[in-house]
């Protein structure tokens, strides 16, 4: 089953430009992972250091591999460009 995960990001405002640019950077890696089927980058239309990143994952299985990955070898300095902690949900197809 596919998994939908949506990273909410907030630049900090003064690096939002800065950071913006390295987040597409670090999507390259992302978008070649291993059941990755695609990511969107999304920006609030009213708050422009307000990002949102769509992810879609073939299985729960691909995501966990690329959550701890990102979490080991493939860590960036993504949180330097932040004014906060990013939240994470994910999603998977309801049958109903």
């Amino acid at each position: 089953m596919t998994v939908t995960a949506l990273l909410d990001v907030r630049f900090d405002p003064a690096r939002r430009d800065e950071g913006l640019a390295f987040l597409h950077t670090v999507l390259t890696d992302t978008r070649s992972f291993a059941g990755c089927l695609s990511v969107e980058v999304l920006v609030d239309a009213d708050d422009p250091a307000h990002v949102l990143v769509i992810e879609r994952w073939e299985s729960m299985y691909h995501d966990t591999m690329y959550r701890e990955w990102r979490a080991g070898a493939g860590a960036t300095p993504l949180g330097d460009y932040l004014a906060g902690p990013p939240g994470l949900t994910k999603f998977t197809a309801s049958d109903a």
